[in-house]
């Protein structure tokens, strides 16, 4: 019997040391894999920064393009504004004239009654 439990005790033994040596084996595989994992997700952060700097950029270049244009177009326009205006401008005036000169003779006509027209 006492041989029996020697045995048993020297298996139990070696078996001990054998899933000591099988978890920290599995430890180490563990480590390998968070390691691995944690290098996957900063490489894809680099990924994703690097995507969104270049989104970015294409877009302020788009803008800027833009933004150029519509002050290319609106300088342009200025000059041409500006002749417009003065278009528009002088035709009122020379509207006013020619009513003014139509109905000078009337307007004097009208001043002259009732300047002279004696109210009691």
């Amino acid at each position: 019997m006492k041989c029996d439990v020697l045995k048993h005790y020297s298996m139990a033994l070696r078996s001990g040391q054998n899933g000591i040596q099988l978890l920290l084996g599995a430890e180490q595989e563990a480590q390998h894999i968070v390691n691995a994992a944690r290098t996957a997700k900063q490489a894809r952060l680099k990924q994703a920064k690097e995507e969104a700097e270049k989104e970015s950029a294409e877009f302020r270049t788009q803008m800027e393009a833009e933004f150029q244009r519509k002050v290319a177009e609106s300088s342009g326009d200025s000059g041409a504004n500006v002749k417009r205006l003065e278009q528009e401008t002088n035709a009122k005036i020379q509207h006013l004239k020619t009513e003014a000169s139509r109905i000078s003779h009337d307007v004097i006509q009208m001043l002259l009654r009732h300047v002279t027209t004696v109210k009691n």
